[in-house]
């Protein structure tokens, strides 16, 4: 049986002025960067879509991307609307359904991070509590393609086709 997760990819599009430039690279998303030791002193590969694991059977995938953002960051999200950008599967056989909605207007602040606790260092006998997100921030789509990681990285040419599409007269 497959994991699921769901998470929300918020997106803001440049202000009209900077329209003409290339939308698609000065278009931000919003990530979050993994928390605990092991990613400490990474940045490529080491940022996330807000997002978690839930049980098909139990809830939808929209509820929980809408809950893990909140378990995650702390933050109500925007109101949208959502619309389902797809279902991505990782190299492990996990499943993760995105959604999208414009992000404009959200302020990447005021976050308190959920905890996870961990034995740190492996078999050391030391469990500590830790972030699951040490911190979230707006980013360019071109930024955020090395730094999400692998996994996700199909989620962001998914959400370029999405805008570009909707950009049609």
């Amino acid at each position: 049986m497959p994991i699921w997760s769901a998470g929300l990819l918020l997106y803001r599009l440049p202000v009209a002025d900077d329209a003409a430039n290339d939308t698609a690279s000065r278009t931000e998303v919003l990530i979050a960067h993994m928390g605990g030791p092991f990613w400490a002193s990474k940045d490529d590969a080491a940022w996330s879509i807000p997002k978690g694991e839930f049980d098909p059977e139990g809830e939808t995938a929209l509820e929980a991307a809408h809950r893990e953002f909140v378990e995650e960051l702390g933050v109500q999200p925007p109101d949208g609307p959502y619309a389902e950008l797809g279902t991505f599967v990782y190299s492990s056989g996990k499943k993760v359904v995105v959604f999208i909605a414009d992000g404009a207007g959200f302020e990447a602040s005021g976050f308190a991070f959920g905890e996870f606790e961990l034995e740190w260092p492996p078999r050391s006998g030391r469990r500590a509590r830790y972030p699951e997100v040490d911190r979230a921030e707006w980013t360019s789509m071109d930024a955020a393609r090395s730094r999400l990681v692998k996994g996700q990285r199909p989620a962001l040419d998914a959400l370029e086709k999405h805008l570009a599409e909707a950009a049609q007269p």
